[in-house]
């Protein structure tokens, strides 16, 4: 694995290779295929949350972007938190981008890019509090989803392309990696893995828009090797037989701290993995699928059932007890990973399906919802979402 001072001399990219494929992020060619028969069909789920997402106010051709040149994330006492601004431009991006792809309406393309752009030639800084790193993290992976959808629209100019593309390695990914190499002066432990997680899946979408094979693989590998909370061999705490159905239930490193945060953990290998997976590396697999079994037992505990636990030591103390705060959190993001293990492989994933039952009976017209439909502060924001529109199979 690269030193961070070596790795910074192989942030460049090419928009003209073919190594990956395009759209090949969280999403794909074929994806939207099957997307476009279900709405047309007005199948359900499908067309209730393509309904959902065509009335939501950041998928309206008319959305005007408010970029920033410095992103300020966490109060450090000196400069406005301004980083409202960054969340929703990015799933306004995002959201326009799914509806061009749906429709083949280009209003909403050029919305899109209208962002993007805006976005590229404006910001120069993350900063703020640890808390940037996050920004960082989550806003970077789903402004690079957004951008990898808009990769192959021919009203894009090439050279807006590849300045959205300098921004994208310039800020996020630079911070991203910096990060992962140096944890903000702290240990590898320090951190709690959804630091790590973001980051990584961060590296892996601009990767993957940027053509920079380098960078993908840093952190396809440090996800399946690294040394610290987010890298699935450390994420994983104990593992546990379920009685009677002998599948296998992982403890999560975030399971003592909270619900909120441990739902967060299982939603952004998700999204490191759908990535991954389009690109041809299957970490859904990886480590006996511990993905699949991590998410099985968040989701057991939080439809009400009661899961083994083993004392974990973190950094703020020992966590005797698997946290009941914020219990039967309604957390966007199963979806993907009830299709992929449950329809797309076939495999036992009840839990994960009845977490994401009770998500969308919580949610907005009984589907998974986006940026929007879950208040209007960050965390409402952490998933790009419309999930049973864009991951559902079946």
């Amino acid at each position: 694995m690269p030193t961070f001072l070596s790795y910074l001399s192989l942030l460049s990219f090419s928009l003209s290779t073919a190594a990956f494929v395009h759209p090949g992020a969280l999403h794909t060619a074929s994806d939207f295929e099957r997307i476009q028969k279900h709405v047309a069909n007005q199948d359900e789920p499908w067309n209730t949350t393509w309904t959902l997402l065509t009335t939501s106010g950041y998928a309206q051709s008319t959305y005007q972007p408010n970029p920033k040149e410095t992103v300020y994330r966490g109060d450090n006492g000196v400069d406005g938190q301004n980083y409202p601004s960054l969340y929703k431009d990015t799933a306004a991006a995002y959201q326009l981008a799914v509806r061009w792809k749906v429709s083949n309406d280009t209003s909403y393309a050029d919305a899109a890019v209208n962002i993007l752009n805006s976005w590229a030639v404006t910001l120069t800084a993350i900063e703020g509090t640890s808390d940037k790193f996050l920004a960082s993290g989550i806003y970077g992976y789903q402004m690079a989803n957004a951008a990898e959808l808009m990769s192959d629209y021919s009203g894009w100019d090439s050279s807006n392309k590849t300045a959205t593309a300098t921004m994208l390695t310039n800020v996020f990914a630079s911070m991203n990696t910096r990060f992962m190499e140096e944890h903000n002066g702290q240990d590898n432990y320090h951190y709690y893995a959804n630091w790590d997680q973001c980051n990584l899946a961060s590296l892996l979408a601009i990767g993957i828009f940027t053509d920079n094979q380098t960078m993908y693989d840093y952190a396809l590998n440090y996800v399946r090797t690294g040394p610290s909370n987010g890298a699935l061999p450390v994420f994983a705490v104990a593992n546990y037989t379920e009685s009677g159905s002998d599948k296998v239930l992982t403890q999560g490193q975030e399971a003592g701290r909270d619900q909120g945060h441990s739902t967060l953990d299982l939603v952004l290998l998700g999204v490191i993995a759908q990535q991954a997976f389009n690109q041809g590396d299957d970490l859904f697999a990886e480590y006996s699928n511990e993905i699949l079994n991590a998410a099985e037992y968040v989701a057991k505990y939080n439809v009400g059932y009661d899961v083994p636990y083993t004392l974990y030591q973190s950094y703020q103390g020992n966590q005797t007890v698997i946290s009941n705060a914020s219990r039967g959190t309604v957390r966007p993001g199963f979806e993907l990973l009830s299709a992929h293990y449950g329809q797309i492989k076939g495999l036992n994933s009840s839990w994960t399906d009845a977490y994401r039952n009770l998500v969308n009976a919580n949610s907005t017209d009984g589907v998974e919802g986006g940026g929007g439909n879950y208040g209007s502060s960050s965390g409402g924001f952490d998933v790009l979402g419309f999930g049973s529109l864009l991951y559902r199979i079946s």
